[in-house]
């Protein structure tokens, strides 16, 4: 058996697979060594079926992870994983990775995140190539589903919303100040809470106030990340990745026609390319 797994902040994708064919499949809170301590990590997996039933036959894991930036934060995973399924072999990437080889596979192209988090470098049909974003959702993230949240949350703090929406938000939520201060500052996971709010700029993308939030949004990624990426290598492709793009794609189009950004794929779930990649 071989297992692909897909992990953002929020949520992570599992696939399992034997002679190539999908035999068991989950989703989990999002693996992200920055965020989850290896003993959460153990307690999270616990909770499947599917992969408590199947850990000791898996013999391969590809991990693509939000946080898995870096060499010991990768071995720190691959040590938690390698705990609870022990006849694994397993290959940790950050998400990054991931997300490349599902929007180019051996391709060089110009790959943008834009889900929970935000990025994009160039892919030069190996790795990515090391640049200076992916600063995450306090220094960064522009266009991300947390930086989103971030946005709403000002708005209704400093009592900027239309009337309507301020409503629709208080229906929504039923959250009044101090509870979002203590949520945001003095609870874990603040990034998490920042990304729940994203379904409320989707169910309400046609209001005028939030369609500027949203594009708003758009421009700040398309000129931090974006610009310099197609500047520098004008010659390649663009693909984005994540579930804002995916599910925000007029918008982001619009925008990025703007300044002359063709995107050439947006893909919501890279776990179905990244399936035929490495099972195949």
């Amino acid at each position: 058996m071989v297992a692909v797994v897909y992990s953002g902040s929020k949520t992570a994708f599992w696939k399992i697979t034997q002679n190539g064919q999908v035999v068991a499949h989950c989703n989990t809170t999002g693996l992200n060594p920055c965020f989850v301590d290896p003993k959460t990590i153990l307690q999270i997996l616990n909770k499947k079926v599917a992969l408590v039933n199947n850990a000791e036959n898996i013999k391969k894991i590809y991990f693509f992870a939000a946080g898995a930036s870096s060499a010991d934060r990768k071995e720190e995973l691959a040590k938690t994983l390698a705990s609870f399924f022990k006849y694994s072999k397993i290959v940790v990437e950050n998400d990054l990775f991931g997300a490349a080889k599902a929007a180019c596979y051996d391709q060089p192209g110009i790959v943008g995140m834009l889900g929970s988090g935000a990025h994009c470098a160039y892919f030069d049909g190996k790795k990515p190539v090391n640049n200076n974003f992916g600063l995450g959702y306090i220094l960064g993230d522009e266009g991300s589903s947390n930086y989103f949240g971030k946005i709403l949350l000002r708005e209704f703090l400093s009592l900027k919303m239309p009337k309507d929406i301020e409503t629709k938000f208080t229906l929504t939520y039923n959250l009044d100040r101090p509870q979002i201060l203590e949520r945001i500052y003095n609870k874990p996971q603040a990034n998490i809470f920042l990304t729940s709010f994203f379904d409320f700029f989707t169910h309400n993308s046609k209001h005028e106030y939030i369609r500027k939030l949203i594009d708003g949004g758009f421009e700040k990624y398309i000129e931090t990340y974006v610009l310099p990426m197609a500047e520098k290598y004008n010659d390649r492709e663009i693909h984005i990745v994540g579930k804002v793009g995916a599910e925000l794609e007029d918008r982001l189009r619009l925008v990025a026609g703007r300044y002359d950004i063709k995107i050439k794929s947006i893909i919501k779930e890279p776990i179905q390319n990244l399936l035929k990649h490495y099972i195949n």
